[in-house]
């Protein structure tokens, strides 16, 4: 353990001495100020309206925002060390493949967490001191999403250690971390509701909720209208609330989400020849 914790201490200190870091925090708090106060201007109203249209809203944007960021920090986390040379001089000391696995990702999701308690916790803050609003509602439901953020962003680092531990150039990583970022966001939803509409409905609305599974945006979204009973919003996502979802499970597959694809990288860098 003491091991894991000063890889993660490392990497913690690089991360934050990072603008990247900063800049995800910033960008952060600008989306959650912004949404916030100009959230409902379509509507002619400015200013802090309600906590529902507010939080789906950051989690639409979370969603492409989050993911991209992850894999953007730590796409060359190990690719770009073996490039330097330097993972092969880490290999040296009395450090086991999966003790260093796993203090990278603790930094790097430390880093994450950080910028989501920053960047989500201090608008939550400005909303309660500027606003006329329930105080402890609004803190426990930023606390909430601020979790579910956090878990969405560690997802996406370990998504990202499968792809620099098998490439052997950092162009490689970088181009395959856009195409995963590109799958999961973009392009899943868009293939399952031209399933939906190609079939007409006639796809079991249980099996539907399972699907989505299969994407972890979407369970994070569902996650986010669940805690905010978010009952107005129609589509995929609305079905997949009524079926076999319930919030513990949910929860369960996020973690699943982040335990699969660290395990998977572990198994790629056991395998690795690392003077390739």
């Amino acid at each position: 353990m003491n091991k894991i914790l000063i890889v993660a201490q490392k990497e913690f200190r690089d991360g934050i001495r990072n603008r990247w870091t900063g800049a995800i925090t910033v960008i952060f708090i600008l989306m959650s100020l912004g949404l916030a106060y100009f959230g409902s201007a379509t509507a002619g109203v400015l200013g802090f309206s309600s906590l529902e249209s507010t939080l789906v809203s950051l989690a639409s944007l979370s969603v492409m925002l989050i993911p991209l960021i992850a894999l953007m920090l730590a796409y060359n986390c190990f690719v770009g060390e073996l490039e330097q040379g330097t993972l092969l001089l880490l290999m040296t000391y009395p450090l086991s493949n999966a003790q260093l696995l796993l203090g990278k990702f603790v930094g790097q999701a430390s880093i994450i967490t950080l910028a989501s308690i920053l960047g989500f916790g201090l608008p939550a803050i400005i909303i309660c001191m500027i606003s006329d609003v329930d105080v402890a509602a609004v803190l426990t439901a930023f606390s909430q999403f601020i979790l579910l953020a956090s878990l969405l962003g560690w997802v996406f680092i370990a998504l990202a250690y499968i792809i620099s531990i098998s490439v052997a150039e950092k162009s490689k990583a970088a181009g395959l971390a856009l195409i995963v970022w590109f799958l999961f966001v973009l392009v899943f939803d868009l293939v399952l509701m031209a399933i939906l509409v190609a079939s007409e409905g006639n796809i079991n609305e249980t099996l539907v909720p399972f699907l989505l599974w299969v994407n972890p945006t979407d369970v994070f979204r569902i996650l986010v209208y669940t805690i905010i009973g978010a009952e107005s919003y129609s589509g995929v996502l609305q079905i997949a609330e009524n079926g076999a979802d319930g919030t513990v499970y949910l929860f369960l597959v996020m973690l699943l989400w982040v335990v699969l694809p660290l395990l998977t990288a572990w198994l790629i860098f056991n395998k690795k020849e690392l003077s390739e």
